[in-house]
């Protein structure tokens, strides 16, 4: 897939570690040495133009042949087309060639609406070539089908010369061409078909790989143990704060040490997904401010600075740097229960991912994963078996169930996010939704903890957590079954 070398290029600001970058003259370039196969750069392009180069396994894409450009040659794709249908050079230049056609042709560009301004346009492009939810996935493609028409000799090449037998022919091959298509004699061949053309379905005739899910269930995973390490320390912090619960040594050890645990694990499953796992420290070491991975790796690894902090202060009795310490744990378990939802949104290719509410979902699951967590500790320290932690899952579902809502059905500002919000409710993932995260995760707790009683707690906690899981998981995968090519 060609490059669209935007001039607001959605994989350089996402990507963590500047492996991406735009040139003064406007290419958007690619240096494999710093990628870390993070993904996100493919998540973020709405053209599908990058790819995990199986060799060095980092990412590559078309960079306009920038090593050709250097030397004063062409791309090689345009010396190569021997119809000369693709044209490059200098834009900004009145006199070149791609300037006066510019100018004078009727062109468009894939996807305006992302804001990306590409530098890549057709002309006389349609919509039903350049976007992929124009036509549906089809095992019975154009070229594929001798029966369909292939070649200078094919069926439907010979029946141009009658017209009528071309329509004929094209409703007994295209099931979803509306019967009242008739032959027109006074109009002549060039008329019928323009008709049929007019009233057949659009059909794809190729397709370009699919590349599976980019981020499988490592985030998935890591979206969840992120939930529970900053909402444990979280809620517990709002409890001590209201004097619902004494944040005493040994309490502060539990909510400490499982905060902690799960902020390990986030950070192990974030290096597990990616494709150079020993270059991690280039998030660190060589950052691109503007990526929320970054801004996110260091308030995680902050976050897990200021709650060791809090651990040694709870032990040597240093009161006002406890005081400091909770109060920046808060503040930055706030930034890691979130900060995924604005990373999300830097991966502009994903529709479904630019939603506002998804800020409002991160935080509400936080909480949820937080007080369940707490509750389950109780079986260690029963004084965090407390009617408020009960009361702030309950309120944290209510919410949750609220922002589901506003979610799914919400009218959606493109066909692409509405058909995820489809294939959740009514598609691949209605049963996981709908007995995952609507019955067990939310409805059948809240039951529960009406009931009362600190078994029945402790289920609806455990439920609580399985819930969120299956929520995170559908999130995170079913926006990725949407082609961008």
């Amino acid at each position: 897939m060609r490059c669209n070398h935007c001039t607001d290029a959605p994989c350089v600001e996402i990507c963590p570690v500047q492996a991406l970058f735009v040139r003064e003259d406007g290419i958007v370039d690619f240096d494999n040495n710093r990628c870390i196969g993070c993904k996100s750069c493919m998540q973020a392009c709405p053209y599908d133009a990058l790819y995990i180069d199986p060799e060095t396994h980092t990412a590559a894409k078309c960079n306009y042949c920038a090593h050709r450009v250097d030397i004063g040659l062409e791309p090689a794709c345009v010396n190569v087309c021997p119809e000369q249908a693709i044209i490059s050079g200098d834009m900004h230049d009145p006199s070149s060639e791609i300037s006066m056609l510019l100018s004078r042709e009727q062109v468009i560009t894939r996807k305006p609406e992302k804001a990306t301004n590409p530098n890549l346009f057709y002309i006389n492009g349609d919509e039903a070539s350049l976007r992929p939810s124009a036509s549906g996935r089809s095992d019975n493609y154009i070229w594929n089908s001798q029966t369909s028409g292939v070649g200078h000799f094919a069926k439907f090449a010979e029946a141009i010369a009658t017209g009528k037998d071309l329509i004929e022919l094209a409703k007994k091959n295209n099931k979803n061409l509306r019967s009242s298509v008739t032959f027109e004699p006074d109009g002549g061949p060039e008329k019928s078909v323009a008709l049929l053309m007019k009233e057949a379905k659009v059909k794809r005739v190729y397709d370009t790989p699919d590349k599976g899910i980019l981020w499988g269930w490592e985030v998935s995973t890591y979206v969840w143990t992120k939930a529970i390490a900053a909402g444990t320390f979280l809620v517990a912090f709002l409890a001590d704060k209201l004097n619902f619960m004494r944040m005493d040594e040994q309490a502060s050890f539990i909510v400490v040490g499982i905060s902690l645990f799960f902020l390990l694990a986030t950070g192990l499953l974030l290096v597990k997904d990616l494709d150079q796992p020993k270059r991690f420290v280039y998030v660190l070491l060589r950052p691109q401010w503007k990526s929320w991975l970054v801004r996110g790796g260091y308030a995680i690894g902050i976050f897990g600075g200021t709650l060791s902090l809090y651990l040694a202060a709870v032990i040597f009795n240093w009161t006002i740097i406890k005081e400091i310490a909770s109060w920046a744990s808060a503040i930055l378990g706030v930034v890691v229960a979130i900060y995924t939802a604005f990373l999300f949104a830097q991966a502009k290719g994903r529709d479904f991912w630019q939603s506002p509410t998804l800020v409002f979902h991160m935080f509400a699951h936080s909480i949820m994963a937080g007080a369940a967590a707490i509750l389950i500790a109780s079986l260690f320290q029963h004084s965090f078996m407390t009617s408020f932690t009960a009361l702030v899952l309950m309120g944290a579902i209510f919410g949750n169930l609220a922002i589901l809502g506003a979610e799914l059905s919400i009218t959606h500002p493109t066909e692409d996010s509405k058909r995820v919000a489809e294939m959740i409710t009514k598609g691949r993932y209605k049963n996981m939704f709908w007995m995952g995260t609507l019955l067990l995760g939310n409805i059948a707790p809240l039951v529960l903890l009406f009931i009362g009683g600190d078994v029945l707690l402790i289920i609806a906690s455990l439920m609580v957590l399985a819930g969120i899981y299956f929520t995170e998981k559908i999130w995170v995968e079913a926006p990725q079954r949407i082609p961008l090519s």
